[in-house]
């Protein structure tokens, strides 16, 4: 009866201790980096392909230069 309530511990893992630790270190690794650069491909470049994007399709070159030139910024107009 004193012997089923005494439980005896684990043997410590002797070989392959480093590989099995570095395997699980290595997975969790590539799982953390592919979940943060996907969420900053989320986050943050794809609202800034769409700020570029929108910027460029209201852009007006013409207009910027004439402002550029009324304020006397160019040497050579």
């Amino acid at each position: 009866m004193a012997d089923s309530a005494v439980s005896t511990i684990a043997k410590p893992q002797m070989r392959g201790l480093l590989h099995n630790v570095i395997k699980r270190n290595l997975i969790v690794a590539i799982a953390l980096s592919a979940a943060c650069g996907f969420s900053y491909k989320l986050l943050v470049g794809n609202v800034r392909k769409r700020n570029y994007a929108e910027f460029y399709r209201t852009y007006d070159a013409e207009k910027e230069f004439e402002e550029m030139r009324s304020k006397g910024l160019f040497q050579s107009c």
